[in-house]
C-alpha cells in the first residue's frame, strides 16, 4: 500500500492540510487518536467512513514525513 494513494492535499481544504481521501478528516486527527489510546478498532467504529488502510497509511505518512526532516538536518 501506498500513503500517497490515500493521502491527499489540496490547498482548499482544511487550510492544506494532509487529508484522507479527500475527506476533512486530517493525518493529524488519526494520530492524535491513535496517540490518544484509541485502537485501530475504536477509530473505526468511531468514523465508519474510514478503512484500517486509511489508518496504515497516517502512520506511513508519519514515518515518511519524520524521515524527510531527519534528511534535512543531515
Amino acid at each position: 500500500m501506498d500513503y500517497r494513494e490515500i493521502i491527499t492535499i489540496e490547498p482548499g481544504k482544511r487550510s492544506g492540510k494532509p487529508c484522507i481521501r479527500g475527506m476533512r478528516i486530517t493525518v493529524y486527527d488519526v494520530l492524535s487518536y491513535l496517540a490518544s489510546g484509541m485502537s485501530n478498532e475504536e477509530i473505526l467504529k468511531d468514523f465508519p467512513y474510514l478503512t484500517r488502510d486509511d489508518i496504515l497509511a497516517c502512520l506511513a505518512y508519519a514515518a515518511d514525513r519524520e524521515k524527510q526532516l531527519l534528511l534535512k538536518q543531515s
